[in-house]
């Protein structure tokens, strides 16, 4: 009788359960600049708006340069690996920094490093130099300063704007980090073909002076920030203790885990699948990649019109199946219009089951632990994609991208199949913890930490 009430209680939707999905927000949007009347929050958006459509040319150009030196899935996969495999390992650490050091000077030291880097790209590029040993110690280095870029990047919004305006400045910040993703492909296609992969890196590394020059105007506000009252060892342990007591959680990480190794590592090969497969150019790289940046986007939108939690498991179930469903399907497309008209449903998936697990993790979880259960959620968003990019890259050498890819989309069709079994019993565990509040800036955060590793 259980199992029987489990294969029938999901699929009750109806116009009920669509009502729970649909957006029922959308004065969110209307008023989402708001936060731009402050000063300090003005500066660094202007600066972020310039940094990130560089970031996006330079990464375009970099997934081209090493797959056409190389031409090799593998070696396309290592670099990913190599540049996204710190975070794993380090953020949950790096991120105390931010809270014993001036998270400004942080990031005026981040954004120069990776400046340089730009430039060191660009000098190898100009000079004949750039060989692949290079590009991936080069990857790596870009890894490590994200380490400390990225936790003090999110804590800092809180020095920019004040408490009763956080929510909608991060919401902004979300919406910039998904247009950049959508602009910032399609140029640097354009110009990698028009003008070389070089010139990327050089045009990348001047665009960094806006977020340099932002952060040296803006002054912000101090925070008083209570010390560590234990190890943290100790609390990083605490936080998965209190996951694993947790069904709604725990399923919703299984199921973000899942995509992240299957799914997710997808874009990170693309350069490969538009030359290999589809027989394209950069600029049909640049058209993809700008695809599943707009369905990105249309995400960003879509859960940002949402005023509350409720439904967003249905939403977590449906996105899943349709980013695999949209996998599988492009994995067998061999004409470029069909492949980037799939992209947008693919970017689209993958921001929302990102987003929505964790916006779950958000609202379930307990001010006191909420640190770290966000800690585990960037660990397994950023930390297994490489790792998945790694053994696909590994398995496309032996039988084609196409092959794997096709594999990784039925797999994440499964977990959303699972997922939707489970989530009549999940919803009810949920229903005891969760408590009554908004859902947008649970959602902001999410979107803004979704693209992180593919924004320099």
């Amino acid at each position: 009788m259980r199992a029987k009430k489990y294969l029938n209680e999901p699929y009750k939707w109806g116009r009920r359960g669509l009502r729970e999905i649909l957006p029922d927000n959308f004065s969110a949007i209307t008023g989402i600049f708001h936060s731009l009347r402050h000063r300090n929050f003005a500066l660094y958006y202007a600066g972020q708006c310039v940094s990130l459509i560089g970031s996006w040319i330079q990464q375009i150009a970099m997934g081209w340069l090493i797959f056409d030196l190389s031409g090799s899935v593998l070696t396309l996969s290592i670099s990913v690996f190599l540049a996204q495999i710190p975070t794993l390992f380090l953020t949950s650490f790096t991120g105390l920094l931010s809270d014993k050091f001036s998270r400004k000077k942080i990031l005026l030291t981040t954004q120069s490093l990776f400046m340089i880097q730009a430039f060191i790209l660009a000098f190898l590029g100009f000079t004949g130099l750039a060989n692949i040993p290079l590009l991936l110690v080069l990857s790596f280095s870009f890894g490590l300063i994200v380490c400390f870029e990225a936790p003090t990047r999110q804590s800092f919004y809180a020095q920019l704007v004040p408490k009763e305006d956080l929510s909608n400045a991060i919401a902004l910040n979300s919406t910039i980090i998904n247009g950049s993703r959508f602009i910032g492909p399609a140029i640097g296609g354009v110009l990698i073909a028009q003008i070389g992969a070089s010139w990327c890196f050089f045009i990348n590394g001047l665009s960094f002076v806006a977020t340099i020059f932002a952060l040296v105007l803006i002054k912000p506000r101090r925070l008083e920030i209570p010390p560590l009252k234990e190890s943290i060892f100790k609390s990083l342990f605490g936080g998965w203790a209190y996951m694993a007591k947790s069904l709604p959680m725990r399923s919703t990480i299984s199921l973000l885990a899942v995509a992240s190794f299957s799914a997710v590592p997808f874009p990170m090969l693309m350069p490969a699948f538009a030359k290999g497969v589809l027989g394209g150019d950069s600029e049909l790289l640049g058209n993809l990649v700008s695809c599943v940046g707009l369905g990105a986007l249309a995400a960003a939108l879509f859960l940002a019109a949402r005023k509350s939690a409720k439904g967003l498991g249905k939403v977590i179930t449906a996105s899943c199946a349709l980013m695999g469903l949209s996998l599988a399907i492009l994995s067998q497309v061999k004409d470029p219009e069909i492949a980037c008209f799939l992209c947008v449903p693919f970017g689209f998936g993958m921001i929302a089951v990102a987003a929505s697990s964790n916006t779950v993790l958000q609202t379930l979880a307990d001010d006191s632990i909420r640190g770290r259960i966000m800690g585990i959620f960037t660990m397994c968003f950023f930390g297994i994609p490489p790792i998945g990019s790694l053994v696909q890259g590994w398995l496309a050498n032996r039988v084609g991208l196409d092959t794997v890819s096709l594999v990784s989309g039925i797999v994440c069709m499964l977990a959303a199949a699972i997922f939707e079994f489970l989530r009549p019993s999940i919803r009810k565990n949920a229903r005891r913890a969760r408590t009554p509040q908004g859902v947008l800036p649970e959602i902001a955060s999410a979107l803004q930490d979704a693209d992180k590793m593919k924004n320099h």
